[in-house]
């Protein structure tokens, strides 16, 4: 299909796609917790027809459009949360979640792909199934409300596309794309999308330090201070920084989440939460140890005990060359050569657990330029949600038409060029599953000596 058909198409739904995307902006969720979100979006897709398979005790579900011809099947993807920013003034005033990272966007325009995918003679010349997912919990936030979740076995994952690889709702994807909101600033006016080299893996932590309580003006001596061990452990961690190999691109970033019970006392219990990020599984693996052990070292060395949780986070997420090829050639076809930014040689070290997809199947996350102020701040906005959402919606359908058309000729060799990293979504998963783990690491013993593990 030619891209100018497409963009008719999309003209055609941009009043449902600018609805939602206002609708959804006014009720932003964090993960897990997206119910409104999940519930406006259930009822859009079934009003334009659909058949939602919906996951069971959490938000999100999928559709799957049949073209009746034998092919692979396409996973197009949209997130559902939010994040909490307490300064951003169109935050919710009860919780203070705020859509910062424009998810909302991508789900107004799989929205406005939903209606044109439905339009009649839409499948005509395709083969194979498309597969259109809304789906939660991409920001690595609140880790100990999601531990809590995997405790009461309503969830296994931290992550919602991890939870949904897991539950099988994507063995039957051959590959996937999602179209994220890309900041605009310092870009030029002619740059409708942009790509990155890939994007760092990550560990989530939780660290519980253990000390013992006494006055804090009276009777210090009596007392364990876990506070400063908290503290020696940030200290420790730091100077490993300079033997981290600079293209590992590790990334520690703790927050203390509490630092005591009362200002009197000395400190008996500190929590801290972080992330431990590199750009490659190994390197992942060794910075996590090492940090543990640090953190365990610093504990001991002020007479505390610490019990460390590590909850798995995303994979490393590489572009599929093959598939970001094609994307280029639909960008050239959407506004020339000149339309995108192609940062093929920068590496991100943020993480997204479309790496998760990525090492199952072919995957590709690019960016459809627009968003202004700072990512994740209190000044994020989309000014003009009709030219990105309607960039981002061109770009999908470009991609779906490429890959399906001639028999799903592009897909089919996308996909028989492409080595995943494990034999099955159920190796994946029981990999995954071994890197969530709570251990003590410093033992408090009876006779008062320690004991790291």
């Amino acid at each position: 299909m030619e891209i100018q058909k497409i963009k008719a198409m999309v003209s055609r739904h941009m009043d449902l796609i600018l609805k939602a995307e206002k609708d959804l902006w006014a009720i932003p969720e964090v993960g897990y917790k997206e119910f409104k979100t999940d519930a406006y979006l259930k009822a859009a897709f079934r009003d334009l027809g659909y058949e939602l398979t919906e996951a069971d005790g959490i938000p999100g579900f999928y559709t799957v459009l049949d073209t009746g011809k034998a092919g692979p099947t396409i996973l197009v993807l949209a997130e559902l949360d939010a994040l909490y920013c307490a300064d951003h003034p169109g935050r919710d005033p009860k919780t203070n979640a705020v859509h910062a990272c424009g998810h909302y966007a991508q789900c107004a325009t799989i929205l406005g792909i939903a209606a044109v995918l439905k339009e009649e003679g839409a499948l005509e010349g395709l083969s194979g199934k498309i597969k259109l997912c809304l789906v939660p919990a991409e920001e690595g936030i609140e880790i100990e409300y999601r531990m809590d979740l995997i405790k009461q076995g309503k969830i296994s994952f931290a992550s919602g596309k991890q939870e949904f690889l897991a539950r099988g709702y994507f063995d039957d994807v051959d590959l996937a794309f999602m179209v994220h909101a890309g900041m605009s600033e310092g870009t030029p006016e002619n740059k409708l999308y942009r790509k990155y080299q890939g994007y760092n893996g990550v560990i989530r932590k939780k660290i519980m330090i253990k000390g013992k309580a006494a006055h804090a003006g009276d009777c210090p001596h009596l007392g364990v201070n876990a506070l400063n061990a908290a503290t020696l452990a940030i200290s420790a961690v730091n100077n490993l920084r300079e033997t981290f190999k600079e293209s590992d691109f590790v990334r520690f970033h703790p927050i203390i989440t509490k630092g005591g019970d009362v200002v009197n006392a000395v400190p008996a219990e500190v929590v801290m939460q972080s992330y431990v990020r590199a750009a490659t599984t190994e390197a992942l693996d060794s910075a996590n140890k090492r940090i543990n052990r640090a953190i365990s070292a610093a504990a001991a060395a002020n007479g505390c005990s610490v019990v460390i949780s590590d909850i798995a986070g995303s994979e490393p997420f590489h572009e599929d060359e093959r598939l970001t090829d094609l994307y280029k050639e639909v960008c050239e076809e959407i506004g020339g050569k000149d339309c995108y930014e192609d940062f093929g040689d920068v590496w991100e070290a943020c993480s997204t657990d479309m790496g998760d997809l990525s090492v199952n199947f072919p995957a590709i996350h690019p960016y459809a330029i627009g968003a202004v102020g700072t990512e994740h701040g209190k000044d994020y906005n989309i000014p003009d949600p009709k030219k990105l959402c309607g960039n981002s919606a061109v770009l999908q359908l470009g991609l779906l038409y490429r890959l399906l058309e001639n028999g799903a000729k592009k897909a089919n060799e996308i996909k028989a060029n492409y080595q995943p990293v494990f034999s099955t979504i159920a190796d994946y998963v029981a990999f995954k599953k071994a890197q969530t783990a709570e251990r003590e690491t410093v033992l408090q013993n009876t006779d008062g000596s320690l004991t790291i593990l």
